[in-house]
C-alpha cells in the first residue's frame, strides 16, 4: 500500500514547534510503516498549502499516515483532516470535527461533562476576569492555554494558590496567548493518560512519575520542561499503581470520551487521580504522542502488541476499514511506474485568455492515466510545477510519459527533459534539444530547409523593433515560440505594410516575445503524425479545411477553440498518389532533421506550385480524446486512445529495459 506520512518537522526547541515530531521520530514511524511491506512517502506539511496539494495529488496515496499538528490558529489540528476529506483521500486518525473539538479545551470540557465524566471547574479568560468572574472556584487551581497541547505554557508557576498568585500569573500569561486561558481548578495527585486504539479498546491507564523535588505532595505536573527538554526524567508506570475499580472507572471514562468527542482509530485521555483514587478528566489528545518509548506504546505491550509496527498496524487496520481502503496490487516484474509529467489547464481556452491553452484539461489527464494504468503500470501524476525537482527526488520513477508544456521562456519545453536527463529517467518523446529547436519556430525552419524540405520564407523581429521593409505581402505573423495557435488569428494575415506593422507591435505587446512574419501560402493545409523512434511511423494524412469564402484562411486560435467556424478534418486526406508520397516523405524528413523521437505531429500548407511546404513541428501534439488532431488521425488508422498512449509510450519502455540489461550485463562482465 502506498502511503503518504503527513508531518509537521521539529527543526527547532522553540515553543511554536512543541507539539511537531522529531526527525528521529519521523524516521521511526516511516521505518514502522516500511517494516509492515508498505510503499511510505514521508510529507512534511510546512509551506504552502498548495503545495501540499500537489505533493499528494502526484503520490496518488492509497492512505494518508497523519501525525500533522498545523502552526496556525485555534482550529490548527483541523485543517488537515479537513483537507484529506475535501480531496477525498482516506487518512488515519480523527476527522476535521473532532480535531477541532479537541484542540479547544472547554469546548471538551463542556461535552463530557454533560455526559458525566467527572472533570474540575474551569473558567475561559479572554481578556483580565471582571469582578466576580472567578467566583466560584476553589483554590489552588491552574492556569494553562486554551488552545494548545504539549504542555505548552505550563510551568510551575502556572499553579496559583490565591487570588494575588492567580492575577500575577493571569498577567504574565494572557499575553502571551490572547486566544484564552483556562483557569482550573488543581487536583492535587498523580497524572495518569490512558490510550486507545479502535480495533483493539482502551488500553492499559498509565501514570507517570517524575524525577523532580516536589514542593507539596501530589503537586508535581506533566509541564511544558518535562514533556519537551527533561523527558528522561518522566518515567511511566503502566499498569498505573491504583485499585482494579479505579482502573475500571479510568477505561469507562475514556471510552466515553472517545464515543462522545468522536475520536477515531488512535487517542489518549489524560486524568489527574487523587490519592483515595478519585478521578477527574483534564484533556483528551487526538493526535497522540507517537515518538519512540510513547505511552501508547508502554500500554499496547499489556495488550501483546510488542512493537511500535504493531501498533501502526492497528491504527491502519481501523482507518482502512472504516473508508474501505482497497490498496492497489502489488507490481509484477513487466510492470513499471510511470510518472505521468504534465502541466495542468486552470483556464477555460474558451475564455480569451490563452495562457493555459498549452496546458491539459484534468480530464486528459485522467485518460492518460488510465490508459497507463490499463497497460498494468503504475501512474503517479507529476504536475510540472517549480516543485519538481524537489519532487522527482521523492518518487523512484522507472519513466515519465512527458505532456509537460513548462512555464515560461522560450525552451520552456525542454525543462522537464533536462531535468529528467539530468536525474537519470527515461521518458517519452523528444529530448530537450529537440523540443528546444521546435518550439523557435525560426529556428525549426533554418533546419528544416537546410535538410531539402521546403518552408515559407520568413523574418525574425525581436521585441522593441519594427517590422522589417519588403516583406512579400500577403505574409502572416505570429509568436516565434508559442504553439496550439496562440497569438494566431484571422488578423493575423495582413495584405498592407501598416497592417503589418500593427500585428507585429500587437504581438510583441502581448507576448513580450520574438514574432515571426512568414509568406502566406495559398494552397491546401495538411497536419502529419508520426509515431516511433528509429524508424517512424506515419500515420494518415489529415487535412484542415477552411470555409469557402475565406479569401486567406489560417488554423487559428478561435478555430481551435470553437465550434462552428466552419473548419472540417478529413482523415485520410484525399491526395493523389504523389503528393501523398511528398507529404509523407518530407515529414520523415522533418522527424528526423530536429530529432524527434516517439511522437510528433508536423503541419504542412502547399505553396501556390502545389509543393508541401513545412509550417511548424509540434513534439508535444496534444491527446485530448477524441478532440486532438493526433487522437483524430490515429483514430482513423485504427488505434483508440488507450492504443495511441500504447504506441507513444512503448519505445521509452523498451529504452529503459534495454538499459537495464545493459547494466546487468556490464556487472557481469
Amino acid at each position: 500500500m502506498r502511503i503518504a506520512f503527513t508531518h509537521n518537522v521539529k527543526r527547532s526547541d522553540g515553543e511554536h514547534e512543541a507539539e511537531f515530531d522529531t526527525p528521529e521520530t519521523i524516521a521511526a514511524i516511516t521505518g514502522a510503516l516500511r517494516s509492515l511491506g508498505h510503499e511510505v512517502h514521508p510529507v512534511d506539511v510546512g509551506g504552502p498549502a498548495s503545495r501540499l496539494v500537489a505533493r499528494l495529488e502526484t503520490l496518488r496515496p492509497d492512505l494518508v499516515f497523519n501525525t500533522a499538528e498545523g502552526s496556525h490558529g485555534r482550529y490548527r489540528e483541523a485543517f488537515y483532516p479537513a483537507l484529506f476529506e475535501h480531496l477525498q483521500l482516506p487518512f488515519t486518525g480523527s476527522g476535521a470535527y473532532a480535531c477541532g473539538i479537541t484542540l479547544d479545551k472547554q469546548a471538551t470540557k463542556w461535552m463530557l461533562q454533560r455526559a458525566e465524566v467527572p472533570t474540575p471547574g474551569w473558567r475561559l479568560l479572554t481578556a483580565p476576569p471582571e469582578p466576580g468572574q472567578l467566583d466560584g472556584l476553589r483554590f489552588p487551581v491552574i492556569v494553562k492555554p486554551n488552545f494548545e497541547g504539549s504542555s505548552k505554557g505550563v510551568t510551575p508557576e502556572s499553579i496559583a494558590r490565591d487570588a494575588d498568585a492567580l492575577a500575577a500569573t493571569i498577567a504574565r500569561m494572557l499575553p502571551r496567548y490572547p486566544t484564552g486561558l483556562l483557569v482550573e481548578e488543581f487536583v492535587v495527585g498523580r497524572d495518569v493518560t490512558v490510550p486507545w486504539l479502535e480495533t483493539v479498546g482502551v488500553l492499559t491507564p498509565a501514570a507517570y512519575r517524575f524525577d523532580v523535588a516536589e514542593s507539596a505532595p501530589g503537586f508535581a505536573i506533566y509541564d511544558y520542561a518535562l514533556k519537551n527538554e527533561d523527558s528522561d526524567r518522566v518515567h511511566v508506570d503502566v499498569p498505573a499503581p491504583y485499585p482494579p475499580e479505579v482502573l475500571e472507572r479510568l477505561r469507562h471514562y475514556t471510552r466515553t470520551v472517545m464515543e462522545e468527542l468522536e475520536i477515531r482509530d488512535l487517542g489518549r485521555a489524560d486524568f489527574r487521580v487523587t490519592d483515595d483514587g478519585k478521578i477527574y478528566f483534564i484533556e483528551v489528545n487526538a493526535l497522540p504522542s507517537l515518538e519512540p518509548g510513547a505511552s501508547i506504546y508502554v500500554a499496547a505491550a499489556e495488550r501483546g502488541l510488542a512493537t511500535e509496527g504493531e501498533v501502526l498496524a492497528a491504527v491502519l487496520e481501523s482507518a482502512m476499514a472504516r473508508q474501505e481502503v482497497q490498496p492497489r496490487p502489488a507490481r509484477d516484474g513487466s510492470s513499471l511506474r510511470v510518472g505521468l509529467a504534465h502541466n495542468l489547464r486552470r483556464v477555460d481556452a474558451k475564455s480569451g485568455d490563452d495562457a493555459d491553452a498549452e496546458f491539459d484539461t484534468p480530464a486528459t489527464v485522467q485518460a492518460i492515466a488510465d490508459a497507463i494504468d490499463g497497460l498494468g503500470h503504475e501512474v503517479v501524476l507529476v504536475e510540472a510545477t517549480p516543485e519538481l525537482p524537489r519532487v522527482l527526488g521523492d518518487l523512484e520513477l522507472d519513466v515519465v510519459f512527458n505532456i509537460a508544456e513548462g512555464l515560461r521562456g522560450r525552451t520552456r519545453e525542454a525543462q522537464v527533459p533536462a531535468l529528467l536527463d539530468l536525474l537519470g529517467i527515461e521518458f517519452t518523446g523528444s529530448d530537450a534539444a529537440a523540443l528546444a529547436i521546435t518550439l523557435d519556430k525560426g529556428l525549426a525552419k533554418r533546419l528544416v530547409r537546410a535538410a531539402g524540405v521546403a518552408t515559407p520564407d520568413w523574418w525574425i523581429v525581436p521585441p522593441g523593433q519594427p517590422a522589417p521593409d519588403g516583406v512579400p505581402l500577403p505574409a502572416i505573423v505570429k509568436p516565434n515560440a508559442e504553439g496550439s495557435s496562440k497569438g494566431v488569428s484571422n488578423a493575423s494575415v495582413v495584405t498592407a505594410p501598416a497592417d503589418l506593422a500593427t500585428a507585429v507591435e500587437r504581438l510583441h505587446a502581448r507576448y513580450g516575445s520574438a514574432a515571426l512574419i512568414e509568406a502566406f501560402l495559398p494552397g491546401r493545409e495538411f497536419t502529419v503524425g508520426l509515431l516511433g523512434e528509429l524508424a517512424p511511423r506515419v500515420l494518415p494524412i489529415m487535412e484542415i479545411g477552411f470555409p469557402e469564402d475565406e479569401a486567406l484562411p489560417v488554423y487559428s486560435y478561435e478555430k481551435k477553440t470553437e465550434e462552428d467556424l466552419g473548419v472540417k478534418f478529413t482523415v485520410p486526406a484525399k491526395l493523389d498518389g504523389a503528393l501523398e508520397e511528398r507529404v509523407r516523405e518530407a515529414a520523415l524528413q522533418c522527424f528526423e532533421a530536429l530529432g524527434c523521437r516517439d511522437v510528433a505531429r508536423v503541419d504542412f500548407r502547399l505553396d501556390a506550385q502545389g509543393v508541401p511546404n513545412f509550417i511548424e513541428c509540434n513534439p508535444l501534439p496534444g491527446l485530448s480524446p477524441g478532440y486532438s488532431d493526433l487522437c483524430v488521425i490515429a483514430q482513423a488508422a485504427g488505434m483508440d486512445h488507450a492504443a495511441l498512449v500504447a504506441a507513444i509510450l512503448s519505445p521509452a519502455v523498451r529504452r529503459v529495459k534495454n538499459a537495464r540489461v545493459a547494466r546487468a550485463t556490464g556487472a557481469d562482465a
